[in-house]
Formats: structure tokens, sequence, C-alpha cells
């Protein structure tokens, strides 16, 4: 029988033996095998081997239990007989008093790592990383029978001990202590019998030498909060939009049309008080974003946080859809209705820093671990949460595999980064002495900055057809740009400057916009610097700042022109546009999550009409490639007239592929209104002469507007004015947009 010292197993009862498969399990010895099963609560345990043969095991020290199967051990009915060195496929008869159960033992089986995972774990380099850590259900075809189990496995490195505990083991988890795999910091365990719907968390003894429960890092699904555990799941989704993913494949989405729905899925609508499905959300929000015209669909946070006033941003589980909705797969039928339905989803994701909840990463081996363990760098005043350690290349692959993971797994096709501005800047928000100079001196976060080029480079490497997208608040340089150019890599970046600048000239009343004026042109000096989304998010419909509605000026009819002028001179302006969900309906009141839009304002025409236009503006937006396929380009857009201050008129020409300026192919013309008043004699300076079609005017009858227009087209004749060759005199509605294309 193979001795192990008292010390040894004394180690292995406290938590504290890295490789407790070196006294658990089967060990060929000699003439024999000796089997070791720890069994703290039990009253007799037995080993039976394949073809029948029971190996009684004695009680050798605090729940530990052994006993040997010697070479000629069979049994009398013609069992197994052993040969030396042979390791027999057994199971473990356990009997705590209430009759035996035959259980597997854990103990008996290899590493479900190998030494290439190990290897890329330890350098920071396993972008497949959710493949080998978390826990992942295998099966097993053996010539004793099939077996399934879960293989878990995490990253504790400083760890002095990490046991499994759950649903299989009456959440009792010295049963199952876990080994560590070399020196990647890795601790594995592959638990047979344990399949898909367990609920499980690691106890983990950390260098501090305090014991603690945790939910797991890589946790494919998580319980419904206030509930902390993590549950195994085994993915059965069949995707069926292998045609959108080709397409996707094969575009650039700077040339592609993106009019984008922002959702938080908690409060767009709700039944009986409660939040709908992954399923319900099938039914009801994809046809309504489809019937809309919108290109994309972008989705709050919807990785597992345990408090919903934080509306996702402070996450527990990066690897696991907010389970309040359902299960993995739903959001995985979510995503595949959606791209059946021919609409893109983004989703919002937040690398910058994390919730800290005890159960979850902070200080998760009994270190700062994920977080930078300097807190000048590791704690984020303003939304009091722990920052990530960009410096660590570990925690670094565990960010850009988790970027992977949702465009792999779950087919999103974007990924729209929060809070980029507090990545990159060493004092943001903080005061002076509360942060110290990268080695050059600077304010810039060196670490952050090579993080997100990673990622990116990563992520576009892998998925083409992708598009990332940064909110950043900065004149930080080439966000948009190649990370080959020491730029950051993204696809796209948030234009927080126009969003500010447009939403201050539109709060003042009509008659004092003459003075603000540069307010709306000001963004053209910069408009094609970087790849831009023009936001109008959730950000500027709370916290005391009003509905978007509420933020014009006038009556509620001239609130409601100017919402629909806003949106339509938006949507012809060079970049893609983002728009918070309630807008379309002139949601009246500021948005809070713990309620549903005011949906009953579809009852009133006027708001009905809103709603109309932005279905007839995503539609005009779609069909007219002008105002979307060039928007990186400065010759994309031309100014008609940007100094008509004293008419509050804005004009200009958006043109498409075709680069020649007096060429007909694909010019828009939109003519934005800004005062309360029409101008009826109004001489509009063309790129061509000829008819051109008014393809939508926001003060249309249908949309609650006043009906003036012109009444579907306008001739331009070849005589030159503002610049351009031919001219047109029109009617300007009062609070209005009309967009004009050339017939």
């Amino acid at each position: 029988m193979k001795q192990v010292s008292r010390d040894e197993i004394e180690q292995l009862v406290r938590g504290e033996h890295g490789q407790p498969h070196a006294i658990l399990g089967p060990h060929p010895d000699g003439d024999g095998v000796t089997f070791r099963i720890y069994r703290p609560l039990a009253q007799s345990v037995t080993a039976v081997l394949h073809g029948g043969t029971r190996v009684e095991l004695g009680h050798e020290h605090e729940g530990v239990w052994v006993g040997e199967a010697p070479v000629s051990a069979s049994s009398t009915d013609g069992g197994l007989a052993l040969a030396p060195g042979d390791v027999p496929d057994y199971r473990v008869e356990v009997d705590y008093g209430q009759g035996p159960i035959t259980v597997d033992d854990p103990y008996r089986f290899l590493p479900t790592l190998g030494e290439m995972d190990l290897h890329l774990v330890n350098e920071g380099r396993h972008e497949l990383l959710w493949t080998v850590l978390g826990a992942r259900v295998h099966h097993y075809r053996a010539s004793t029978g099939d077996v399934s189990g879960t293989s878990f496995a995490v990253w504790a490195p400083s760890a002095r001990g990490v046991r499994l505990e759950g649903d299989f083991n009456s959440w009792d988890g010295r049963e199952h202590p876990m080994r560590q795999l070399g020196e990647s910091g890795v601790w594995e365990l592959f638990v047979p019998g344990v399949g898909a719907g367990t609920h499980y968390k690691f106890i983990v003894l950390g260098a501090d030498g305090v014991w603690s429960e945790r939910a797991d890092p890589m946790a494919y699904y998580a319980e419904v909060p206030p509930q902390t555990s993590s549950v195994v799941f085994e993915s059965r989704h069949e995707w069926s939009d292998d045609a959108w993913m080709q397409r996707r494949r094969d575009e650039q989405p700077v040339h592609a049309p993106m009019s984008i729905y922002e959702v938080h899925l908690a409060s767009w609508r709700k039944r009986d008080g409660r939040v709908l499905g992954y399923d319900q959300l099938i039914e009801e929000l994809v046809p309504y974003v489809a019937d809309l015209g919108f290109s994309h669909v972008e989705l709050m946070p919807i990785m597992q946080h345990p408090f919903g006033g934080s509306w996702g941003y402070h996450v527990t589980s990066y690897f696991a859809p907010d389970s309040r909705f359902g299960d993995p797969d739903g959001f995985r039928r979510l995503v595949d209705a959606f791209h059946r339905a021919g609409v893109g989803v983004i989703l919002d994701w937040v690398p910058g820093h994390f919730a800290t909840d005890a159960w979850a990463l902070a200080r998760f081996d009994g270190t700062p671990l994920y977080e930078d363990p300097n807190p000048q760098r590791g704690w984020h005043k303003e939304w009091g949460s722990h920052i990530f350690n960009f410096g660590r290349r570990e925690v670094r692959n565990f960010l850009y595999a988790n970027a992977l993971y949702w465009l792999e797994e779950f087919h999103a096709d974007g990924l729209r980064v929060d809070g980029v501005a507090s990545m990159l800047y060493l004092d943001y928000a903080r005061e002076e002495g509360e942060w110290s100079p990268n080695i050059h001196g600077g304010r810039e976060n060196l670490e952050a900055v090579q993080f997100l080029q990673e990622m990116n480079a990563t992520v576009y490497k892998r998925v083409p057809g992708i598009s990332t997208i940064a909110e950043e608040s900065t004149s930080w340089p080439g966000v948009t740009s190649a990370t080959s150019a020491d730029g950051l890599g993204f696809g796209f970046k948030w234009n927080m400057g126009w969003m500010h600048d447009s939403l201050n000239y539109l709060a003042h009343e009509p008659v004092h916009r003459a003075w603000h004026h540069n307010d709306l042109t000001f963004g053209l000096t910069y408009a094609f610097t970087e790849n831009f989304v023009l936001p109008l998010s959730h950000d500027e419909v709370v916290h005391g700042k009003g509905s978007l509605l509420r933020k014009m000026p006038g009556d509620r009819w001239q609130q409601l022109a100017n919402l629909r002028a806003y949106l339509a001179f938006m949507w012809a302006h060079p970049g893609k546009q983002l728009l918070f969900m309630g807008c379309e309906i002139g949601q009246e009141s500021e948005w809070a999550e713990s309620r549903e839009l005011d949906w009953w304002l579809l009852d009133h025409p006027e708001h009905l009409g809103v709603h109309h236009m932005v279905k007839d503006l995503n539609a005009a937006y779609a069909a007219s490639p002008a105002v979307w396929s060039r928007d990186e380009d400065p010759a994309s857009f031309e100014w008609i007239d940007a100094n008509d201050a004293g008419r509050n008129t804005f004009s200009f020409i958006r043109r498409g592929a075709s680069t020649g300026s007096t060429d007909s192919g694909g010019e828009v013309v939109c003519v934005s209104n800004f005062s309360a008043v029409p101008h009826s004699e109004f001489r509009l300076g063309l790129p061509v002469a000829g008819e051109w079609h008014e393809v939508l005017n926001t003060d249309a009858a249908s949309y609650s507007g006043s009906g003036v227009g012109n009444l579907g087209s306008v001739t331009a004749h070849p005589e030159p004015h503002g610049g351009q060759p031919a001219h047109a005199t029109i009617v300007v509605p009062p609070l209005a947009t009309i967009w004009l294309r050339r017939a």
C-alpha cells in the first residue's frame, strides 16, 4: 500500500495541498493499487471495481479513507483481474448513514488542460481563454462506458488552496480540493457526473490566509441576483444567421449604413410589472426595431451584474449574459433573431472597472489579482469601483478574450467600449497629489493604451466585419487610427463634442439661436479626424438632465417640431447615429431604469408622428448612400450655406461613392430651419440643375407638423447661386429639416 505522511494528509484536510491527486484516487504501487478517498462525513467507503470487485476502505485520518486492491483481485462471479501497474475503472460507494450511494471519483482523471493551454495562459496570450477556464462540460467515450462531467478551472496564482463546492457535494467543498497545474496559477478538477444546471462556487484560501466563497470569473451562466452562485451551462443553440455572418465578413462598417437604437432591456417594456425575458424580447423588441428601420441595436451591458441600478456598468461575471432575462442560449436566440430581421447587435462592454462585491473579482486570491494594486490606479473615485490592472498580461488576456467571447460565441456585431477616457488618463477624476505620472512623466496610462491596442488588433484579426466603438470624450489623437500607426485601433469613436454643442444650440429659443449658430457648424472642423458616431445616449436623458423632448424650448408643438428637425439634421450629418430608446416617441419623462417607457404617448397623434418620422428617416437614410457611404471622407460633405445665422438655417450637400462634384450620382441636400417661422422664397444653391425629390420633410402633416413643404419636389435652374452651379427657390418649413435627392 502506498504510504502518505500524516503531515501531507493534514495539509490536504486543511485545504492547503496544491496536489490532492498525489494523495487521493488510485495509485499503483508494487503488487496492487492503493485507493484514497476523502469523505469527511462518511460512515463507510468502498471502492467498487469494474466487474464487481469490492475494496472496503478503512478510515485513515480526518475523513480520509484508504484501501488496496491486490494484483490478483477478482470477484467470485468472474470480475476484473488486475495486472501490475494497472489503474482500474472503479466507482465509490459511500454511506453517510442513510444507505449507500455510488459516485464516480474525480481523482482518477488526468488534467483537462494541456501544456500548450497552460503555456498560453501563463504568457497572457490565450485568445480562447473561455474554452480552458471556467466550467466546461465534457463527454468521454471509454471501453467500460461513457463518462460525462464538468471540468472546473480557475486562475488564482497566489491562492494557498482552492476547493469546489456545489449541488453535487451538498456545498461541502472539503470533498473536492482542486489541484494546481504547474506554475500557471491555474487550479483544476474534473468532476464526473456533474452536468448543465449545476450550481457551484470556488472556495479560495487566499494568500492572506482567509477562506472566501467566489463566483467563477469565467462562468457562462450565473444565478439571478441577489443569488450569487455560478451555473454550469452547455449551449445547445444552433445558429440560423449564416447569411448575415457571411455578409458581415465581407463588409466594412465605416462604409455601411449605421443607425443605432440604444436599449436598456430591463426598462424598454415590461409585462405585468416584470422584465421581458429573452424570448419575449424576440417577440416584441426585434420586430419593433426592424420595423423602425434601425440598422443596429445597442444593448446596455447584459453581462451579469448584481445591482440593477448600475444599469449593468458594475459587472461581476464578464462571461455570463444577464440571467434576469433567461439563460445564455436565450440570449443567443435573441441575437439570432435580430440577425434574421436584418438588425446588427452591438454590446456595451465595460473593461475599465469592475464591481467591488466580495464574492466576485475583488482580491480574488487574497491579493489584488484583477485590480491594480496601486490605489492611485486601482480605485475609481467617481464610480466607486476597482480598476483593472492593465499592466498584468493575464488580466489583459482575460479582457480581450472576453471581447472575443461575445463576438464569437454570441455573434455580436460590435462592442461599444465604455469609459475609454477614464482608462487613458492617470489623472482622470483625480486631484493633484492623487495620481503619479508614467515613466515618461506624462498623464497617459501606457498600460491601458497597450491593452486597448491589443484588444482591437486581436478582435479585428479574428472577427472581420465587426466594429469596436470608443466612448472617448477627449481629444486623444488616433482613437480610430490603426494600431500599426500607433493609433488605438477602434472602428468608431463617439462624437461627444458634437452632442454637447448641438444640444446646447437646441436648448436656446429660436430668437436667440443666431448668437449660437457656430454650435452646429463647429463640428465640421473636425468631423473627419476620426470615424465618428453621433450619440444621443442614455447619459443625456437621466440624472436631472430631462428627456430629449424636454430639452427643446417652446410649447409642446414646438418641442416636437424641434426634435423632428434635429433628428433629421443628425441623420444627414457626417457620422453614424445612435438614439436612445424612447426618443423615437418623444418620451416626456426622464429615463429611469425601474420603469418602462411611456408607451401610452403613442395614443397621441403628435407623438405617433415622431415615431413615423423616425421610421421614414431610417428608410430615407438606408436608401441614400450619399449620407453614409463616405462618412470618413471630407469630400463627401460640402456646405451650401453655413453662415445663415439670421434665418437659423443650415444647408449642405452629402455625396456618395461618386467623387465628381457635379455628378448627379447620389447627392443628398439637407436644409434645416431652426427658426419658428417658414421661409417661403428661399433661394437654395444646388449642385445640379433639374428635378429634386423632397424625400423627407419633418414638418409633414402626417408627422403632426404644419404641412408646409414643396409638394414633393423642386426644380433647380442652371443659374449659379451660393457657390453652386444651379439653384431652386423653395419653401423651408418652420422648425423643420428637409432632404432633397436628385431625381
